[in-house]
């Protein structure tokens, strides 16, 4: 709310024995809060739409527009300088469908409203913390919403008054971060989000497979990133792929649509990430035509804004990838299956920007395999590898890769030994290979390493829930000696201690519930603990 000082006359109060204290409180810490200015001067903020207008406004003679679309929240931030283990309250007149405000790395609050309404977010700083971030946002694809007299009332600095430079709206064009994190977990990175040590899921959202189905809202905050699971072909060749929402027959606690939307919404304002993922077992999917690509593209384009999702996450088993004979380049493959695929996701990627999260869920059939046997080659399975030239394209999009380190026989790794499942030998030396990069067989090439911030370890959460679950100590070795080079037992490290390293994935949330959550409560405090 903008303050104004009253000066009550020309002559001071004066009360023998009485002294009017200065209130501790800074009148509004930051600046521009009300877009007097006549543009964004103090904020940085995304969105083609942002500026400052005339009408509608709460006060004033300006107030902030932002322009949500389905690839970008239209989110404003402003930092300031704050003490330590303090208390403050955020406030901001706003209106809109789905308008969020928060600070981010903490806690956040929102609105759907059609005239302007109030909202209040007290909220107290860290130890050692200096400076927080603000933020506003509205919600993907929902269009405009408007903010005006936003304060941020606590102790400190306020800022000098900057006189309106412009009679012309204007915009940041820097991006920000994406908002709030639960203090509970790791620092976020600036583009995805995603804390720097993350717990991933698969949610099971189409069926119950057995271990019961969990509402949306029901997932603890202790998982960053929820994977619906699955979207699937209406045919194994026609790229239109469909999400189809588990029904009461076989899910009798099953949500609604709106109460799934819903809880979607609330997991997103607090920092989490839902993604769709396509394929799964039972979910082959190979575009060997372009118009099997344009149907893929499209249709998850409408899945992910039919539900206001973070991203995608590619799942493809069985034979939805493999390589034509002679096709043994994975820097530039010619099997249409997988141009095509290479094809959608960039235009995806194009589509949703760099917000987009893209992930992926292979299994070491298709990607550590490649080191022994590649598919192209005509040298045993063609479907050997075949992820290969999928991770090489898309690398610079990829956030996580996580492969599934379960239902995998044995392995060659760098070290020319087999390594298989059962313990934490198997998962150092096949993350081991993602991060080093490996000589793809038989073709004098070599698949160069991801960052370690792209890499994470997918494990079965239960021993329902797949071959090669081990218990999460022996998970913790293995991220142990990967992260720090502690623990390694007889495995030497060929790509270096990766601090950087993402996270552990996991099959899945609806099995860990069934097992009274013994992977999320291990895990996800063992995270936060890494440097």
């Amino acid at each position: 709310m903008k303050r104004i000082a009253l000066i009550l006359g020309a002559a001071c109060l004066l009360v023998t024995g009485l002294f009017v204290a200065t209130n501790a409180y800074a009148a509004n810490l930051l600046s521009n809060p009300g877009f007097e200015s006549g543009n964004l001067s103090g904020w940085s903020c995304t969105g083609s739409g942002s500026a400052a207008v005339t009408t509608p406004v709460h006060s004033g003679s300006y107030a902030l527009n932002g322009n949500a679309t389905a690839s970008d929240n239209a989110q404003c931030t402003q930092t300031v300088t704050v003490q330590p283990s303090t208390a403050y309250t955020l406030s901001a007149w706003v209106r809109g469908s789905y308008v969020y405000l928060g600070v981010t790395g903490g806690a956040s609050t929102w609105t759907s409203a059609t005239a302007y309404t109030k909202l209040t977010l007290p909220f107290t700083t860290a130890a050692g913390q200096t400076s927080v971030q603000v933020y506003l946002h509205g919600w993907y694809g929902t269009g405009a919403y408007n903010a005006d007299d936003i304060a941020l009332d606590g102790p400190g600095t306020p800022p000098t008054t900057t006189p309106p430079t412009s009679s012309s709206p204007s915009k940041s064009p820097s991006a920000s971060p994406s908002p709030s994190k639960s203090p509970s977990t790791s620092p976020t990175t600036p583009v995805t989000g995603i804390p720097k040590h993350a717990l991933i899921g698969y949610l099971h959202a189409s069926f119950a497979n057995g271990s019961g189905y969990v509402r949306m809202a029901d997932i603890p905050a202790a998982w960053d990133v929820i994977d619906l699971a699955f979207g699937e072909p209406t045919s194994v060749t026609s790229g239109d792929i469909r999400f189809n929402r588990c029904p009461a027959a076989e899910c009798p606690n099953v949500e609604s649509d709106a109460e799934f939307l819903a809880a979607i919404k609330a997991k997103q304002a607090q920092g989490k990430k839902v993604l769709i993922s396509i394929g799964g077992q039972n979910g082959q999917v190979q575009l060997t035509t372009t118009a099997a690509r344009d149907a893929f593209v499209s249709s998850v384009s409408a899945i992910i804004d039919r539900w206001g999702l973070d991203g995608l996450d590619i799942d493809f088993e069985g034979h939805s990838l493999y390589l034509n004979a002679g096709d043994s380049d994975f820097r530039n493959p010619t099997t249409p299956v997988v141009v095509n695929l290479i094809s959608a996701l960039k235009s995806l990627k194009a589509k949703y920007g760099t917000k987009f999260v893209l992930t992926m869920a292979p299994e070491t059939f298709f990607v550590q395999l490649g080191y022994q046997f590649y598919g192209g080659t005509s040298a045993g399975d063609n479907r050997a590898g075949s992820y290969l030239p999928v991770i090489h394209a898309l690398r610079d999009s990829l956030t996580i890769l996580h492969v599934q380190d379960y239902n995998s026989g044995p392995i060659w790794g760098l070290d020319n030994q087999y390594h298989t499942m059962g313990g934490a030998d198997f998962h150092i030396a096949m993350t081991d290979m993602l991060k080093a990069g490996f000589p793809v067989a038989n073709t004098g090439q070599t698949f160069p390493g991801l960052r370690p911030d792209q890499i994470a370890i997918g494990v079965p959460a239960a021993v329902s829930a797949g071959n090669g679950y081990v218990a999460p100590a022996v998970v913790q070795t293995a991220v142990n000696c990967l992260v720090s080079g502690s623990g390694c037992g007889g495995y030497t490290l060929r790509g270096g201690t990766s601090p950087a390293f993402r996270g552990l994935m996991t099959w899945s949330i609806n099995w860990d519930r069934y097992y009274n959550w013994e992977f999320q409560n291990a895990q996800r405090p063992f995270l936060n603990g890494l440097p």
